[in-house]
């Protein structure tokens, strides 16, 4: 991903496992997020959490040190998956084994997709979409978006950033 253009990104918990199926693991995700706006490595407009994986909406704004700011979320993240799961569940650690040269566990699979968003109406259909997604498919985690508490949802529908560290895409175009 470049500097400062918006991408529409998916990352994805390895073989689709529902890791972030508990709140404390999206929490992980919720930190990260905020720690690496508060650096002022990136903006993010727009986000949802779903058991497997993560939709964001985000700009990339300065290397961290010598890595780009989503290769630091993903490693950070593994890391804290990591020592959660080592303190609190061994079992469900197991399924994240893998026989790596480099790595014995993986908590987000290789094909983190990002999309560049290039246009105003493709910016707003992809936050659409994210904010819809808790509420469709296999999932169902709630009635409507508003009451999807792991979204950006609610900060376009008031204005209030629970999670301190969204940036209103309006703001940036």
């Amino acid at each position: 991903m470049e500097l400062e253009k918006i991408y529409f990104f998916t990352a994805t918990i390895h073989n689709w496992l529902p890791l972030l199926r508990k709140n404390s693991y999206k929490e992980i995700i919720i930190s990260s997020l905020k720690f690496l706006k508060l650096k002022g490595l990136i903006n993010i407009y727009g986000f949802v959490i779903m058991p497997n994986h993560i939709h964001l909406i985000w700009e990339m704004l300065e290397m961290n040190g010598k890595e780009s700011p989503h290769t630091s979320f993903l490693k950070f993240t593994a890391h804290q998956f990591l020592q959660k799961l080592r303190k609190e569940d061994l079992k469900t650690l197991e399924m994240y084994q893998v026989s790596l040269t480099n790595k014995n566990h993986c908590f987000w699979q290789r094909d983190a997709l990002p999309i560049e968003v290039y246009s105003e109406k493709v910016i707003f259909q992809k936050l659409d979409y994210l904010h819809a997604n808790p509420c469709r498919g296999k999932w169902m985690l709630a009635n409507s978006p508003v009451e999807y508490k792991y979204s950006s949802h609610s900060f376009y529908e008031t204005g209030k950033d629970s999670f301190g560290f969204l940036t209103h895409i309006g703001d940036r175009l």
